[in-house]
């Protein structure tokens, strides 16, 4: 229970981090898709730099999990097609909605209900992906 309650505080501070920096703010991540305002791009290059620096990290001191296993990054399928395709539905679906999905459950935290629909889209989409996962092609 001790480790499930410190997830829970990082997440809080996740999002308070989050909505002070507005990255969960509809208007920065309109102007982001219309090119107007570096806002969001600086959050989103912060973030895959401190991904690659605390990934490099961990594989230079060999750190492992909470499971005691030692982490590591599996190798990605190579192809074009799929991962276009694949970042157009979710950037499709972000420009609509204005929420990538963790800040969707934050701002559902900030009052903005309306969220709860896109969350059970997203939950939807993700088992229909599940279900026909084998018949797509990959």
């Amino acid at each position: 229970m001790g480790k499930y309650f410190k997830f829970f505080l990082v997440g809080i501070f996740f999002g308070i981090v989050l909505v002070k920096s507005e990255a969960v703010s509809w208007y920065r991540i309109f102007e982001m898709f219309k090119f107007q305002s570096f806002h969001m791009y600086g959050i989103i290059g912060t973030a895959v730099i401190t991904g690659l620096l605390l990934i490099s990290i961990s594989k230079k001191r060999q750190l492992k999990t909470t499971e005691g296993v030692y982490l590591r990054v599996p190798k990605k399928d190579k192809g074009f097609k799929r991962y276009l395709i694949g970042g157009s539905i979710f950037g499709l679906g972000w420009a609509l909605c204005g929420a990538c999905p963790g800040p969707m459950y934050i701002l559902v935290g900030t009052g903005v209900f309306s969220m709860l629909i896109v969350i059970a889209a997203a939950l939807l989409g993700t088992y229909t992906y599940g279900v026909l996962k084998d018949k797509l092609p990959h």
